[in-house]
């Protein structure tokens, strides 16, 4: 081969190769990008505005950045909204509540949906594909409108409490709107599909040899599930539980629709604020506080998982 040649195939193997890391570049960074753009910017502004006071004008808030007479530049910080969180009780009663009413929803969504999904996956290809039909289906449907469609079911007059009373189960209709239980059930509705949907793709991947070894060696159907299938099932769990309690806890169309002013929940606070007080300030200093609680048990996910992959 020339020396022409050698030098021409060189160049083309540069050239190829500058052009595949230039493309994996643009892949990985688009994802940078989008959130640096929908995610990153909006949560500066959201901090920006938490460290400002609140005025009657137009933005209602003080400007972070100031001009002093002598012509230099100030920047005005005040820790005062955060620490207001602090001294009025019905910002952490909300938050408790908040943090409540998702955990004890998640938790009703994974005994529900752990069998659900495990039936799918155990189901016949045919049968699977109509199951998992049926599990996306309601997204096909407003959110909001099917909010407004339990509101005609759980109502004093509504389709379950006459159903009751045709049946002879009940005398008198059973107040089941604007309480408690109406949020719980409208969450669970609501999110469920995105507790199956992760269980499911989880337990696709599982060996089911596993569990034929488990019964050739003595073990009995709780105790296989205990040892093998629950462990291996984990990641499916956390990351479905991760998907239904950090929307649940900043819900604020359930609770306000289905649980009236029974249920106040942080969703409710920051409209209220945003809307009724136009103290965006604290608003945002509320928003920040939730971003803390929520991040924080994600974070300690991420920790726990390296330090599983690494060992």
């Amino acid at each position: 081969m020339s020396e022409a040649s050698q030098i021409s195939n060189s160049l083309v193997k540069n050239l190829s190769y500058k052009l595949q890391s230039s493309w994996k570049t643009l892949v990985v960074g688009i994802p940078y990008i989008w959130l640096f753009i929908f995610f990153l910017v909006p949560f500066f502004i959201v901090l920006k505005i938490s460290f400002a006071e609140s005025l009657i004008a137009s933005p209602p808030f003080s400007s972070l950045f100031q001009w002093a007479e002598d012509g230099a530049l100030q920047i005005r910080v005040l820790f005062d909204n955060f620490a207001y969180l602090w001294e009025d009780e019905l910002y952490i009663t909300t938050y408790i509540n908040s943090v409540k009413v998702a955990f004890i929803s998640t938790l009703i969504c994974l005994i529900i949906g752990y069998p659900m999904a495990y039936a799918i996956v155990r189901s016949s290809p045919t049968k699977k594909n109509i199951l998992l039909m049926l599990i996306i289906l309601p997204f096909w449907t407003s959110f909001l409108l099917r909010v407004y469609a339990w509101m005609g079911l759980l109502a004093d007059q509504g389709t379950i409490n006459n159903l009751l009373i045709w049946l002879g189960i009940i005398d008198q209709p059973i107040r089941m709107l604007y309480t408690q239980f109406a949020v719980y059930l409208g969450i669970v509705y609501s999110y469920l599909p995105f507790m199956i949907l992760p269980l499911y793709a989880n337990m696709e991947k599982l060996d089911i040899t596993l569990h034929e070894a488990a019964a050739d060696l003595g073990a009995k159907p709780i105790t296989t599930f205990l040892t093998v299938t629950l462990p291996m099932t984990m990641p499916g769990i956390i990351a479905g539980s991760l998907l239904v309690f950090i929307p649940a806890t900043g819900e604020y169309v359930i609770p306000d629709l289905l649980g009236g002013g029974n249920s106040l929940m942080i969703g409710k606070v920051l409209y209220n604020e945003f809307n009724n007080n136009h103290d965006w300030p604290v608003a945002s200093a509320v928003a920040i506080a939730l971003l803390i609680v929520l991040v924080a048990p994600m974070m300690l996910y991420q920790h726990i998982q390296s330090k599983e992959s690494e060992s």
